[in-house]
């Protein structure tokens, strides 16, 4: 039933997610260990409902349907949330006024309280896109609006039975410290690090360029962890590609990318911006090319969402930091 003989590593990984999750109620001395594993592994979960969201995983639609909702429990939100932040919102506009994901909404400057802070202010102005899409579906598209219905109540109701459960097993107090290093600390994981992820990909590159709007890591080992999500450029100009096709698709634009918008290694990166840059300033990230805040002369932005192109217009100090 799969579209991609790849996908067997994705089942493999989503098999996984309850395998240790579930170890840790029956074992609750292994939290140290298996949490850490679990944080991972609900990542992992958000990673393949995005590629889930832009090509199915499966044939049958009711399969794809089911496997959005397991991802749910593991990746702490219902998945259907992609489509309207992120497929349709993110991928058009791409870090340019009107995208609900901008990341220089307050300021430009890269550092890490920026960086830190950015899942807090992106959650908040992502619910306009949701929620307007959950009023068109329930308008326009029953079936979806209840598909979405359905996403809420599966997650939320897995949630506390999986919350009651480690009660009966363990008590009250031990029971929900369980629950929550299970459960609830990688899916706060797993959202936060997403939005990261979303972050540094884009901050400081050039929305208005062919090859330049997306910072793309360019190792093996990251993009074999997060399923090659880490070759943003080539994820953006072909979203609908697999992500197994993703490395080859890279290749293929990779000489016409900014050489800094390829870093091979992510942590060293971390290091040099967050570490090293307050310091020593070279090592931090520069603006390429043009800003997204800077308009091609003649050309106004097409905003559904948010207060962008009223900071642009007016030449807002603090989208221009």
């Amino acid at each position: 039933m799969l579209r991609y003989s790849a996908d067997v590593r994705t089942l493999l990984w989503c098999a996984a997610m309850p395998v240790v999750a579930l170890s840790m109620y029956a074992r609750p001395e292994l939290i140290p260990w298996l949490s850490p594993l679990a944080c991972y592994l609900a990542l992992s979960a958000g990673v393949i409902a995005h590629n889930h969201n832009h090509c199915p995983t499966f044939r049958n639609r009711q399969a794809n349907n089911v496997f959005g909702m397991w991802l749910s429990i593991f990746y702490g939100y219902p998945t259907f949330a992609w489509i309207p932040t992120h497929n349709l919102n993110h991928h058009k506009y791409v870090n340019k006024a009107g995208d609900a994901t901008i990341t220089w909404r307050y300021t430009n400057r890269h550092n890490f309280l920026v960086a830190f802070t950015y899942f807090f202010v992106s959650s908040y102005f992502q619910s306009d896109p949701i929620k307007a899409f959950i009023r068109k579906a329930r308008t326009n598209n029953p079936a979806l609006f209840r598909q979405i219905v359905t996403q809420y109540v599966v997650w939320a109701g897995t949630h506390l039975a999986l919350l009651g459960l480690a009660i009966a097993l363990h008590g009250p107090a031990a029971g929900a410290r369980v629950w929550i290093f299970a459960f609830l600390i990688p899916a706060v994981f797993a959202l936060w690090t997403i939005m990261f992820f979303n972050y540094i990909q884009h901050v400081h590159t050039d929305p208005w360029s062919e090859h330049n709007h997306s910072r793309s890591f360019t190792g093996r080992a990251i993009n074999f962890f997060l399923f090659n999500n880490a070759l943003h450029a080539a994820h953006h100009e072909m979203p609908g590609a697999h992500w197994s096709t993703l490395r080859e698709a890279h290749a293929r634009i990779e000489s016409g990318i900014h050489p800094d918008l390829k870093p091979r290694y992510f942590f060293p990166w971390c290091f040099a911006n967050y570490v090293l840059a307050p310091f020593f300033p070279r090592f931090g990230t520069q603006q390429i090319g043009r800003a997204p805040f800077s308009l091609p002369t003649g050309e106004k932005a097409d905003v559904q969402f948010g207060d962008e192109l009223e900071a642009v217009e007016s030449g807002s100090n603090a989208a221009r930091v």
